[in-house]
């Protein structure tokens, strides 16, 4: 993966030591990667956080046949920053964290690591991953390296849309009773603070499980410029480790978050490496 991830730094025209150009690396040639997008469509049943008190609105501007005589069609939408597929910029739990657009690309365009907890997630909706998770990973698969994206693959959006199933409760205006899978604080710590990862992501509505009172991952993450990931989808696509993970928001100027498309590029060799678990 070293020279994929000279194409994927994009550092097309580096100087060498004579001051000369170095030649453009080979083109990228994605014939050779499966494209997975992470990302649900956002529309009407978009599961936003319980307390939002929007969600994904979209109003046509315009459609239909112009004097001009050619079809043209616009609409305009409106939605909360949190909810979707989305970004959770460090600003979120930090006063002095990147805002939405200040987030470093080297975040969001990284190796992709999975954790996958599916199994004990099943007979657990308020399952959190621990730091023996991690420590399992690594005994079977290595060290998890600097820069990587961590991903933990709960099974979680298999449940979506349906807003009780997937967040354990479907009462607008209240967060007090979710019951859904996340990252305990003891993995966190050890992701963010030693083994310096460049983003937390899973697939579910929030990095902290749903019965968290406190945010504590979101705490920890934030308070090293972490940014997060959430409310992602067919993680069980990815193999635990060996794929690359474009994780781009909406740039957002000042935003603390915002709707995102996230695509992982598999390499074929990979894809029989993928992680057993449920569906």
């Amino acid at each position: 993966m070293a020279k994929h991830a000279a194409v994927l730094a994009a550092a097309l025209l580096l100087m060498g030591a004579a001051g000369k150009p170095a030649s453009p690396p080979a083109p990228l040639d994605l014939s050779r990667f499966e494209l997975v997008d992470l990302t649900h469509a956002f529309g009407a049943d978009t599961v936003y956080w319980p307390t939002s008190p929007i969600g994904f609105e979209m109003q046509p501007i315009s459609k239909g046949m112009t004097e001009g005589g050619w079809y043209y069609s616009a609409n305009r939408f409106c939605a909360a920053e949190h909810g979707g597929t989305h970004l959770d910029a460090p600003v979120h739990f930090s006063e002095s964290g990147d805002t939405a657009d200040r987030v470093p690309l080297e975040r969001l365009i990284a190796p992709a690591i999975v954790l996958d907890v599916s199994a004990q997630a099943s007979g657990n909706p308020d399952y959190q991953a621990t730091a023996a998770d991690v420590q399992a990973f690594e005994a079977r698969h290595g060290k998890i390296p600097k820069g990587s994206i961590v991903l933990l693959r709960t099974g979680w959006s298999r449940r979506w849309p349906d807003r009780k199933a997937y967040l354990g409760d479907d009462k607008k205006g209240d967060a007090s009773n979710l019951h859904f899978p996340g990252w305990g604080p003891s993995a966190a710590k050890i992701l963010v603070e030693e083994r310096g990862a460049a983003a937390l992501g899973l697939d579910t509505a929030s990095l902290d499980p749903g019965n968290s009172k406190d945010f504590a991952v979101h705490r920890l993450a934030a308070a090293r410029n972490v940014p997060g990931l959430e409310n992602l989808k067919d993680l069980e696509k990815l193999p635990a480790k060996g794929a690359w993970l474009l994780a781009l928001p909406m740039k957002i100027e000042g935003g603390t978050g915002g709707p995102l498309r996230a695509v992982a590029l598999v390499p074929r060799s990979s894809t029989s490496s993928r992680q057993p678990g449920p569906p």
